[in-house]
């Protein structure tokens, strides 16, 4: 899996680098075809705006969370594409 993370008016530390690494890592798990994730930090006054783009299967898979708080969106971001990956992978059992 490659994971490209960017930032629009927010500096990358190390720990945020790292805290998207893990929490985007455990995506593996569900789906081991996933080639590439694209992640996009950014800010706009108040509000900490987390997006990810994540190509898996032949698919794209797209979700974006706002929040107050940058590690929260980033948790938020996370939860919305193992839900994504997780009911992504029951249609194609299913069928």
């Amino acid at each position: 899996m490659q994971l490209t993370i960017s930032g629009h008016h927010v500096e990358l530390t190390d720990a945020i680098r790292d805290y998207v690494k893990t929490k985007l890592g455990r995506l593996e798990r569900h789906n081991d075809h996933i080639t590439q994730v694209a992640v996009i930090l950014s800010v706009e006054k108040l509000i900490q705006k987390a997006e990810a783009t994540v190509h898996a299967d032949g698919t794209e898979l797209f979700a974006d969370c706002e929040h107050q708080d940058l590690y929260a969106a980033i948790d938020a971001l996370a939860d919305k594409l193992d839900r994504q990956l997780i009911k992504r992978k029951e249609r194609l059992r299913g069928h």
